[in-house]
Formats: structure tokens, sequence, C-alpha cells
């Protein structure tokens, strides 16, 4: 296996991969505060309730997502 596949099968857990993992689990925001608008307009509890449990899932999984980025430390995988 080459230097630079293995570098990049790595990136998942990498310093850089973790922060855009972040990233993209932080966009999720913009879907939630969406349906909550929408469900709130409708007076949808429905709707509103699966708001909630959506943006529970986001502070989960970026709570996950910092634990790691803080677990990586110095020995990132990119850098050696």
């Amino acid at each position: 296996m080459s230097k630079a596949l293995s570098k990049a099968k790595g990136f998942k857990q990498s310093k850089s991969g973790t922060y855009l993992s972040m990233a993209t689990t932080a966009y999720g925001v913009f879907g939630v505060a969406k349906q909550v608008k929408k469900a709130r307009r409708e007076h949808d509890t429905l709707r509103l309730l699966d708001a909630a449990v959506s943006a529970a899932a986001i502070v989960t999984g970026l709570a996950l997502l910092v634990r790691e980025l803080k677990r990586l430390g110095d020995d990132d995988v990119l850098l050696g």
C-alpha cells in the first residue's frame, strides 16, 4: 500500500478529518432550524418533537467528535 493511500485512509482519524466531521455535523443545524420554523408555523407538535430529537443527535455527535479530538492530541496520523 502506498504512503499516500495510507494517509488518505487515516484522514478520518486525523485532526483535520475530525474537524471536517464536526463541520458537516454542525451543518445539520440549518436543517433542524428550518424544520422547527415549519413546525411552529403549522403548529405541528410531532414535527417539532422530531426536530428536537434531531437536534439532540447533532449535539451528541458533536460531543463525540470533541472527545475524539481530545483523544487524538498530538499523535495526528497525517503528521507522522
